[in-house]
């Protein structure tokens, strides 16, 4: 399950979400523009999606999933975290929010706060009768997924006891049945992921945040005026509804927090998340406590919650519910209720799912070090930009492959500096050789003028040939024909040309005969040129000259139809010149036999001539004559 994506769409590459996550979950690979989220070594808490302004990060959306189980055959119970005490300041009435999630369609509605209340027991018998080893509370998901991932050697310091949502959902099947169907509301992303750990009575189906809960009020129209009051379904919570504030598990339980005679030590907040744990880890002998330790400020304050939430307004509201609650409270059924439950079972176990990176070695620290303009012993310092405690870390981090150089602010202003300096060498050049560029500017702009007035007149001239011509491409495509040549073609080739003028772009096959365009075929592969070659075109004969304008790439052809009057006089009188040009050299190599013959033969010859040349030649000199 991939819990945070991230919308490149949207991403405008602050690398808030980068510096903010505790674990390095966001890396900014190599040679990469974008963030990448590293959903392996991801734990959930949200910090990421709260800190991104442009709203690029986002978590699994669940509505959908929440209201299609709810429309379906089985029973849906939605299992509320206390929290929502503080979520919602602006509903009159506590009972007015449980009337609102029943709207949605759910069958049963319960507070988590008696799993809270169940749970809570167990932690004060396993903390008041420990023998000798230090636990870290299981509570916060973000905790356990942080532990299991980074500091797997903790697992058998984790207590062995299930939180207070897979408790209420144990409840709620015990009590409605093992088939029923788990919603769980809270204020907690990473609730998503533990969801899906539990394959007993324990599991939860789905899981939606309060930010989805207030989503899916506003898609279905769900309003608190419309509504009357509904108190929650049984059983109902004692002091578990102190849960969502940072020391309400051990209010709940009734442990002992005293300074002096106190065993449990309570802390929240992302910025004392990773100091916790390690310092537990490496002084849990010399501090001789139990570590309840949650990632946010509180549950109230968790990232599933309405943003800019006001932490001590939340505290009050929280409190106040519960005081309001207990005014009221039957504390002799709740005692029944909880002997009802205390054999659902408690005992979890966790899983080593170590995600640490090998640590590289020294000299390629050493390398990024020198890269980013720091040295060895000035690496232990930082500004803490990129999102490390210290340069070195960067360093590591960029060793590892989950950051990159750029990310330094150091070296970008480095690299700013030098490229000012290149930038302002660079327009001392510009500025030199602006003039210049202007001139030849001038001149392109003349030479381009000229190549056009050339280009019209190339093709004024080519439209006035009586020859058919047309240029090609190496895939036989049409770049330019005159009017002559789509004459020649027919009423195909003329109504082509009334929707693409000069045939430009027309595939050749479909205008020609294979025995046709395989000529152009020839020439564009061979390179050779086929000069005065007959063809037969429908009821026509055409005298084709096919040559090379471009090497293997553009071909071009004169094409004259035999059967017009004066190309057929043309090619008779040309033919006729070949045969004078023939026979005055046989004549002048067998002259010395033929005598007067052959100059009765060349008298022939041109009266031949002479009858079919125009009138207009007449004046002309006789062949001999040349």
């Amino acid at each position: 399950m991939n819990l945070i994506e991230l919308n490149k769409q949207k991403c405008v590459l602050c690398y808030a979400c980068v510096r903010v996550c505790p674990t390095k979950a966001i890396a900014v690979r190599m040679n990469e523009e974008f963030p990448q989220v590293l959903h392996n070594r991801c734990i959930g808490c949200g910090a990421c999606v709260t800190i991104c302004s442009p709203g690029a990060l986002s978590w699994l959306d669940s509505r959908e999933e929440a209201m299609n189980l709810i429309h379906s055959n089985r029973k849906v119970a939605a299992i509320v975290d206390p929290s929502i005490s503080g979520e919602f300041p602006d509903i009159t009435d506590y009972r007015k929010f449980v009337s609102m999630i029943r709207a949605l369609g759910f069958d049963y509605v319960n507070e988590v706060s008696f799993g809270v209340d169940l749970v809570g027991r167990e932690y004060s018998e396993l903390f008041n009768n420990f023998k000798g080893r230090f636990h870290l509370s299981g509570n916060c998901p973000s905790l356990v997924s942080y532990i299991e991932k980074f500091h797997p050697e903790l697992i058998d310091n984790m207590a062995p006891i299930i939180n207070p949502m897979v408790a209420t959902a144990k409840v709620v099947r015990k009590h409605y049945g093992s088939e029923t169907a788990v919603v769980f509301i809270g204020p907690c992303v990473s609730a998503k992921h533990e969801a899906g750990l539990h394959n007993d009575d324990g599991r939860v189906d789905v899981v939606i945040t309060f930010q989805e809960l207030r989503q899916l009020f506003t898609d279905n129209n769900i309003v608190e005026g419309t509504l009357e009051y509904s108190e929650f379904d049984e059983p109902i919570g004692y002091t578990g509804s102190l849960y969502p504030l940072s020391n309400g598990m051990v209010q709940a339980a009734g442990i002992d927090d005293n300074l002096l005679t106190g065993n449990v030590i309570t802390t929240g907040g992302s910025e004392k998340f990773i100091e916790a744990v390690r310092t537990f880890k490496t002084h849990s002998e010399l501090i001789k406590r139990h570590f309840d330790i949650y990632f946010c400020n509180g549950c109230m304050m968790g990232p599933g919650t309405s943003l800019n939430g006001k932490k001590y307004i939340r505290r009050t509201l929280t409190t106040d519910y519960a005081n309001k609650r207990l005014t009221t409270f039957d504390k002799q059924r709740w005692d029944n209720d909880m002997a009802a439950y205390a054999n659902i079972g408690f005992s979890r176990t966790y899983h080593n799912d170590d995600q640490r990176i090998a640590q590289p070695a020294d000299d390629k620290i050493a390398e990024v070090l020198k890269v980013i303009g720091k040295t060895p012993d000035k690496a232990h310092l930082g500004c803490g930009a990129c999102g490390y405690e210290s340069c070195r870390e960067f360093a590591v981090a960029v060793s590892k492959g989950l950051a990159k150089p750029e990310m330094c602010l150091t070296f970008n202003l480095k690299n700013q500096t030098d490229y000012i300096k290149t930038l302002k060498s660079t327009n001392e050049k510009l500025a030199r050789t602006e003039t210049a560029l202007k001139e030849s500017e001038q001149r392109a702009r003349r030479e381009q003028q000229l190549a056009q007035e050339a280009t019209e007149i190339i093709t004024a001239m080519m439209q006035k040939l009586p020859s058919g011509v047309v240029i090609v491409d190496q895939d036989l495509k049409i770049l330019q024909a005159n009017r002559t040549f789509i004459e020649i073609l027919g009423e195909d080739a003329r109504m082509i040309d009334e929707v693409i003028p000069g045939l430009v772009g027309a595939d050749l096959k479909s205008l020609l005969p294979f025995n046709f365009y395989n000529m152009f075929s020839f020439v564009l592969k061979n390179d050779e040129d086929v000069t005065n070659k007959d063809t037969r075109y429908n009821d026509n004969l055409l005298n084709v000259s096919i040559f090379t304008i471009r090497k293997n790439k553009i071909v071009g052809a004169v094409v004259r139809d035999m059967y017009v009057p004066e190309v057929r006089k043309e090619q008779i009188l040309g033919r006729i010149n070949e045969a004078i040009t023939e026979n005055l050299e046989m004549v002048q190599k067998i002259g010395f036999l033929l005598g007067e013959g052959a100059a009765r033969t060349e008298r022939m010859l041109n009266s031949i001539v002479q009858t079919y040349q125009p009138a207009r030649e007449s004046d002309k000199r006789r062949p001999e004559e040349d």
